[in-house]
């Protein structure tokens, strides 16, 4: 009885005091790692910086053309009969384009919209990669926690399969009693190789997220207590709504193409092209010459118009699109809220009930099966109980985790302190 005691106590103390001592990983040290190295991360910093470089270019006025050239009479080479015939001469011409009144401003703006739209999918990037480690940081956490579970709950099965073996050697026990404590232990050993496989798994997407080499060695996640969630339901919608990367992006992307409506319309008035030039006609006086050239928007029900009505539904797009991201978060949000609030509900209810109620039963049926009052299955079940029940603990607890950190991701905001 008292070895069982030292064996079943340790198991049901590993939500607290981890047996497992080894190098730790820091959670804040791995986001800072991943947000100056992670390659999404510098290729949406590089999208957005490029980005930044276009509201310059679009409202500049277009480069104005140079245009030498020469006109000759009686030979083809430059200068024949200059001076000479009145229609000779060698020169240029300089032509500027002009954009219409306003567009040049506008077409700035929709760059300058569209930039800050490409910083919100940056700022979103760097959410979506910190939320991954944090994800990897706590599902790599509850291998450990896992294994050391499965590790003492194989010891107390062995255990308990050598007294029953000494028991049959008696005849106080069945062969197959036997036979079923071994099943549960080959049973306990397929799950420790699944989970040594998740840990594996764990170890290399977390080294891909911080962009080292894989199989960088990485030590034991050194995990805060789980603590409850202060800031309620109506409080996180909220503040997601105000700071949601996604959702700002469309607010951008609304307020852009209404420019765009803006900028088509103002198509209806055409650019217009000044073009001066000076020609030297040898010994005859200069000539210089002065024109400007005016598009006719004759196709305008073609051309023009139809532009209008195009952006005039890509804004009626990028306002349903706005509506339809505000829906979808809410719910994202209520459904990660609801999956933290239950998780954390079960953690207590495990942590004071369950589990000290499956130890007692435990102990009350390992006493009895000594004195020959209970029988082996009774006693087997309990054991197995209770390492289940160990093993949904921290089950419920990465479940509280990861639901935390969507709303934080969701949220764009750190809710536990």
């Amino acid at each position: 009885m008292y070895l069982f005691s030292k064996l079943l106590v340790p198991l049901l103390l590993t939500a607290v005091v981890p047996s497992f001592a080894q190098n730790t990983l820091s959670l804040e040290q791995l986001i800072t790692e991943a947000l100056n190295s992670n390659p999404e991360i510098l290729a949406a910093q590089k999208r957005y910086e490029a980005a930044r470089q276009r509201p310059n270019q679009e409202s500049s006025l277009p480069d104005p053309t140079f245009s030498p050239g020469y006109a000759s009479n009686g030979a083809p080479w430059p200068g024949a009969r200059l001076g000479i015939e009145p229609t000779s001469n060698i020169g240029f011409m300089v032509s500027q384009q002009i954009p219409g009144p306003g567009k040049r401003r506008l077409r700035g703006e929709i760059a300058a919209k569209e930039a800050d739209a490409e910083f919100q999918l940056y700022e979103a990037v760097r959410l979506s990669v910190t939320a991954r480690v944090e994800q990897v940081f706590h599902r790599l956490h509850h291998t450990f926690i896992a294994l050391d579970v499965m590790s003492r709950g194989k010891a107390l099965l062995t255990t308990f399969l050598r007294i029953s073996e000494s028991r049959y050697s008696t005849g106080k026990a069945m062969q197959a009693d036997i036979f079923r404590a071994q099943t549960q232990l080959s049973l306990l050993q397929t799950k420790i190789l699944r989970m040594q496989q998740d840990q594996r798994a764990a170890q290399a997407e977390l080294n891909s997220l911080l962009n080292r080499r894989p199989g960088s060695p990485l030590g034991v996640p050194l995990r805060d207590p789980v603590q409850p969630l202060t800031t309620t339901l109506e409080e996180i919608v909220e503040i997601a709504l105000a700071r949601s990367p996604t959702i700002r992006r469309d607010e951008q992307m609304i307020q852009k193409n209404e420019l765009s409506v803006n900028l088509a319309r103002k198509q209806l008035r055409p650019d217009y092209t000044i073009a001066a030039g000076y020609f030297n006609m040898g010994r005859m006086p200069d000539m210089f010459q002065f024109r400007v050239d005016i598009p006719l928007p004759i196709y305008s029900g073609r051309k023009q118009i139809p532009a209008i009505h195009e952006q005039t539904h890509r804004l009626s797009e990028s306002r349903r699109n706005y509506e339809a991201a505000r829906q979808d978060l809410q719910f994202r949000v209520r459904e990660a809220y609801a999956q933290a609030e239950t998780s954390f509900q079960l953690l207590t209810l495990y942590q004071d009930t369950i589990i000290p109620q499956a130890q007692l039963t435990a102990d009350s049926s390992l006493a009895s099966y000594q004195t020959g009052a209970a029988d082996f299955l009774s006693v087997l079940t309990n054991l197995s109980s209770t390492i289940d029940y160990e093993e949904r603990y921290h089950e419920e607890m990465l479940s509280y985790w990861l639901a935390v950190i969507k709303l934080e991701e969701l949220s764009g905001s750190q809710l536990l302190k």
